[in-house]
């Protein structure tokens, strides 16, 4: 169970490289394929829609052959196009190589949060998804950070070439490891593929699972492609700084994953939910300050420790909505949650464009307190 759980989590580290590389060279792209910033934070659109979309579709998958070799399957994929993406000559090609990205990285999360459901019995999948939280984080944290170093060092470019690199390199030492634990595919029934979204759909806390999970990401992580853009319009434009902020939620998911186990048995999952929807309201408004970088680096560390607690017991909830068909609600889970990243920036972007971003964070930054208050009221475990 140890061997699988830290192969799960080479691989969910791995992919994680991917979702935040572009957000701190956003102004860098810009200026290299002639658009503006608006434009080119559509990059997080382009990967986060698509990974979205596929969602029902790999969830339905993952029922019915190996999970672990679709997971793998869609690494290589993701890869693959991160490193071709380190020589796009337009930023339509540039744009269509991370709705690829976006559309085989749906594989990995999602379904490696499936196989923990399977393999792990429900008492002990807090700590065990802790654990993967931990590793998805610190690969955020060392992706946002790596991108904005190298981003300085040999331009926007080098940063696809090194993630892609580091995947490939993942790939071959995970795949032989999974050898023995893979999972014997089973027979394709598509006759099952409504029925079990119709009974995840079904289940009454459903509802608050994916709208909570949709509005997190909408007005938490559609901000991200725009640090960078903020911290440039206030006289700091290197790359690597604005990875460093950013790398702080990847920094507060850490500590997270590391004070799981304790908080847990402490605080109850109702603290928790409530205790981490209020956190992220009270950092929206922090951004919306437009304080110094340094401010900014400690309030994104809050920022993540506040969502993974509200979030990792939101999972554990979605992963429980229909145990015969987990792989279809997780899918879900992640179809709600990367549908409102891919319209965050849209959101934000309109902002930026009209009213500015103040306004928008302060929405978000009550709506995220209202929906941790919200969970913490109407998310609750059935005695038996």
């Amino acid at each position: 169970m140890t061997r699988m759980l830290n192969l799960i989590s080479l691989v969910v580290f791995a992919s994680s490289l991917f979702m935040r590389s572009t957000d701190p060279v956003i102004p860098q792209i810009a200026q290299g394929l002639a658009v503006d910033a608006p434009t080119a934070a559509l990059l997080s659109t382009a990967f986060s829609l698509p990974y979205a979309l596929i969602q029902p579709a790999l969830g339905a998958l993952a029922d019915m052959m190996s999970k672990v070799r679709l997971m793998l399957l869609c690494l290589l994929i993701a890869t693959v196009a991160s490193i071709a993406s380190g020589f796009a000559t337009s930023f339509e090609m540039l744009m269509g190589l991370r709705v690829l990205a976006g559309l085989a990285a749906g594989g990995v999360v999602p379904i490696s949060f499936a196989i923990i459901g399977d393999k792990i019995p429900v008492a002990e999948r807090q700590v065990a998804m802790g654990r993967l939280l931990f590793a998805i984080m610190t690969g955020n944290l060392l992706g946002a950070t790596l991108a904005g170093v190298v981003g300085d060092l040999a331009g926007w470019r080098g940063v696809f070439l090194v993630t892609g690199a580091f995947g490939a390199i993942v790939l071959a030492v995970a795949a032989p490891g999974f050898r023995g634990i893979a999972e014997t595919p089973s027979r394709a029934d598509l006759s099952t593929l409504l029925p079990n979204y119709r009974t995840i759909l079904s289940n009454p806390l459903a509802k608050f699972c994916f709208g909570a999970v949709f509005l997190e990401a909408l007005f938490m992580y559609g901000v991200f492609p725009y640090i960078a853009t903020l911290l440039h319009q206030a006289g700091e434009t290197r790359a690597s700084i604005a990875g460093v902020v950013i790398a702080g939620f990847g920094i507060g998911g850490a500590l997270y994953g590391v004070f799981v186990s304790k908080m847990l048995p402490r605080l109850g999952e109702t603290r928790m939910m409530r205790f981490g929807g209020i956190a992220m309201g009270v950092c929206l408004v922090v951004i919306a300050a437009r304080l110094p970088w340094p401010v900014e680096f400690v309030n994104f560390i809050l920022l993540g420790f506040g969502f993974y607690m509200l979030h990792a017991v939101i999972q554990i909830y979605a992963s429980e909505l229909a145990p015969a068909a987990r792989g279809s609600a997780m899918a879900l889970h992640s179809f709600f949650f990367f549908l409102g990243q891919a319209a965050g920036p849209i959101v934000y972007g309109i902002g930026l464009r009209t009213i500015g971003i103040a306004p928008v964070l302060l929405l978000g930054a009550g709506i995220l307190a209202a929906v941790g208050l919200i969970c913490a009221r109407k998310l609750r475990r059935h005695s038996t």
